[in-house]
């Protein structure tokens, strides 16, 4: 339904980590959080930016970075960083 997103660099199997560095900077810019607070376990209301404002702040973000229409269920679902990852390749975001 979705096209695969395209990496802004060169396909020399640099994709993933161009697609994980745009998913990061995401993250960090939204909750103004270092790039060393980004793990497995960070989740929803982890971080005190990450309410429900946060949240809606991070959806749009994504988004547009992506340029992707999340579905409300994929927005309530997204739960954690690592659950992002799986519910963006839903939208051709492919992180493998």
């Amino acid at each position: 339904e979705y096209p695969e997103v395209p990496a802004s660099g060169e396909s020399t199997g640099s994709d993933m980590s161009d697609i994980e560095n745009r998913y990061r900077k995401v993250f960090c810019s939204v909750f103004a959080v270092e790039d060393t607070a980004l793990d497995s376990n960070l989740s929803y209301q982890e971080i005190p930016d990450w309410d429900s404002v946060g949240h809606m702040a991070l959806m749009a973000a994504l988004e547009d970075e992506f340029v992707i229409e999340m579905d409300i269920d994929d927005i309530i679902d997204f739960s954690s960083f690592e659950v992002g990852k799986t519910l963006l390749a839903k939208y051709g975001v492919s992180f493998a």
